[in-house]
């Protein structure tokens, strides 16, 4: 491990180096299921019957940009390897805000390529890494949150050799740099800004003080030496999916959380540290990941404070419209490595929300609220009491939800709440092959997920122990190139216990396979692409996939590209390239201004220095997309 250079290491790829998971090697473990393209698609090309045709009326442009026939009102674009952003003819985009740009007048003319910026205004300005956002509008104010994953420590700290702090204060930096940021956003004769100074902006770091709520709240195992009520906590981190909540609150989710913590215990006897069962099912490693934090910041150290990382793993609530609010953590909602959080409102009134564990055979999780939700009323328990259930995919295109309960798990609410991933293995969940995103059709009775990759399926246990059978929504084994389910809840009704599913799509490449790895049908050599990640439908039920995957453009990925943004119609299948990134980005976050006629997407980590040009530091950035003609986007 010390030999390893983190920078350039996964999440997924540190966790499995630190807890090495078993492989099997016994071949009656691994279903004998071939899968023919065209078997395969037997069933997809179906579409189900919740995937209904809407009208074209809102989308369509003029003939220049895309046929009367299509609801796609562009002309798809080809791949790129460069530097820089490519949009479709018709379509034009601008940088808004990059890593290091000022939130406040304070901070103004601080970033530089050489220090990075001070650590003083490292809460002052945009964070790193932009990933999952959403618009707000208050009081006809535009505010944009977005969340900021996490760091590229040699970009962040360039003063600092390979990135590795050298003291506290590069270790503040690094915390102050992610987290989330609030800001307000205004169109204007330059095109969008941010309004520097505006009531509204904040940024909440890794320091900033949280209500813990829920069934977890004040339980031993959430109680430190600085929160003895277990109630209290610092910092939301690792921040990666989103949503917004009907009531205007905003849902940010913590991830990889586990690579901050680490241990100072000095092994004993020439005997290795030993970490618990739990701290090993989630990732936590004698030499965190890289970031030092537990060298420099002793509530990040397991040895001095083992309930500390009990308090990280949750998703989070914000409210944008009060800057002084304090976020509050929804233990309810589960502790793992959260993507997203996707929610609805059950036919009855009940609040839906669907969630994905982001490691390789782990699960996906869904909340079911008590109480309904009014327009106006009381929305304090709608997060808190409820019922937290695990999917169960079955090989006949049937599913089921399990509720995770002290019954059936053995375990207390609490120990539910924080152990969540335990639970799940309890009752027999489905490994899934990292699920990531999940999105909600407004006009359809179905979620979709983006199961991105998983290299393990049918080689090895997850890092509970549980087999990684090859199947159902995971139907390739050693799979690289990821795929999307989608569900149809029964009865129309995201409340209910049962569903069915299908593949939107299996991603692949049908130039360089002949075989299942060649992906589905709606994948042809016009839109190939990889790792499906981020997910979001617009208001007409266009779902548009974000990647990040391969974007070496050689070998299996040969024609890919780089990390792009697509556009799925769920009526017909037809998936056809909007948008392609810098190399080395991420594409990842959407969403669009109050009026639709603006799209804000994010760019993480770019590999060229974009947006700045040669000799400058790399900046993630959201930027901004419109049609020429200033119709609809979305």
């Amino acid at each position: 491990m010390k030999d390893v250079d983190l920078n350039k290491v996964s999440a997924d790829d540190w966790d499995e180096m630190t807890f090495p998971r078993p492989e099997v090697q016994e071949f009656d473990r691994v279903v004998e299921r071939a899968i023919s393209r065209r078997g395969f698609l037997g069933g997809v090309v179906a579409f189900g019957s919740g995937a209904a045709v809407m009208g074209t009326a809102m989308l369509k442009g003029s003939a220049a940009l895309a046929q009367q026939d299509t609801r796609f009102p562009f002309t798809p674009i080809p791949t790129a390897t460069d530097g820089t952003v490519h949009v479709p003819e018709g379509y034009s985009w601008q940088r808004v805000v990059s890593w290091g740009d000022p939130l406040f007048s304070d901070a103004v003319g601080d970033f530089n390529s050489e220090t990075g910026g001070s650590v003083e205004m490292s809460d002052r300005v945009f964070g790193e890494n932009t990933d999952g956002m959403w618009l707000f509008t208050v009081d006809n104010h535009q505010i944009i949150a977005v969340n900021h994953e996490y760091t590229n420590r040699a970009t962040n700290l360039p003063e600092a050799e390979n990135g590795t702090p050298r003291n506290a204060d590069d270790v503040l930096k690094l915390q102050n740099l992610q987290g989330v940021s609030v800001f307000e956003v205004t169109d204007g004769p330059n095109g969008w800004e941010v309004v520097i100074d505006s009531p509204f902006n904040r940024r909440i770091t890794h320091n900033t003080p949280m209500r813990i709520s829920g069934p977890a709240a004040g339980h031993d195992l959430m109680q430190t030496e600085a929160d003895p009520t277990g109630t209290e906590s610092l910092g939301t981190m690792n921040n990666c999916g989103s949503d917004r909540t009907p009531w205007g609150t905003y849902l940010t989710c913590e991830e990889n959380w586990n690579g901050y913590f680490g241990s100072t215990e000095e092994p004993q006897d020439q005997k290795p540290v030993t970490l618990t069962e739990e701290q090993q099912r989630y990732g936590i490693g004698v030499d965190g990941w890289g970031y030092d934090y537990h060298l420099w910041d002793a509530r990040f150290d397991v040895h001095q404070n083992p309930n500390e990382p009990h308090r990280v793993g949750y998703v989070v609530e914000i409210d944008p419209a009060d800057p002084e609010s304090t976020p509050i953590k929804r233990t309810a909602l589960g502790r793992f490595k959260h993507e997203n959080a996707a929610n609805t409102i059950a036919p009855d009134g009940r609040v839906v929300v669907y969630m994905g564990d982001d490691e390789r055979g782990e699960f996906m999780y869904k909340w079911v609220s008590r109480d309904v939700y009014v327009p106006g009323g009381d929305t304090s328990t709608l997060l808190e009491e409820g019922q937290l259930y695990v999917a169960k995919f079955h090989d006949d295109g049937t599913g089921d939800w399990l509720a995770l309960t002290p019954e059936v798990t053995g375990m207390s609410e609490a120990e539910i709440a924080i152990f969540t991933r335990i639970a799940a293995s309890q009752v027999g969940a489905t490994t899934m092959d990292r699920p990531e995103w999940i999105a909600v059709n407004p006009v359809a009775a179905e979620g979709y997920c983006a199961l991105t990759n998983n290299r393990n399926r049918g080689v090895m246990n997850n890092a509970g122990g549980d087999w990684q059978a090859v199947g159902g929504p995971n139907p390739r084994p050693e799979n690289n190139y990821g795929q999307i389910v989608r569900w149809y809840p029964e009865g129309q009704d995201h409340g209910s216990d049962a569903f069915a599913w299908d593949l939107y799509v299996m991603c692949g490449n049908p130039e360089v396979h002949d075989d299942a790895y060649a992906g589905s049908e709606n994948i042809h050599a016009g839109n190939l692409f990889n790792s499906p990640d981020g997910m979001m439908f617009d208001s007409a039920g266009m779902l548009w996939i974000q990647t990040d995957g391969d974007d070496g453009n050689a070998g299996d990925f040969a024609g890919n590209g780089n990390n792009q943004m697509l556009v799925g119609d769920p009526a017909t299948g037809q998936i056809e390239r909007f948008l392609t990134g810098p190399h080395g980005c991420e594409v990842t976050g959407l969403c669009w201004s109050a009026d639709r006629r603006t799209m804000f997407v994010g760019l993480q980590h770019p590999g060229a220095p974009f947006p700045d040009g040669e000799g400058a530091l790399p900046r993630s950035s959201i930027i901004a997309v419109r049609r020429d003609d200033n119709a609809l986007v979305g």
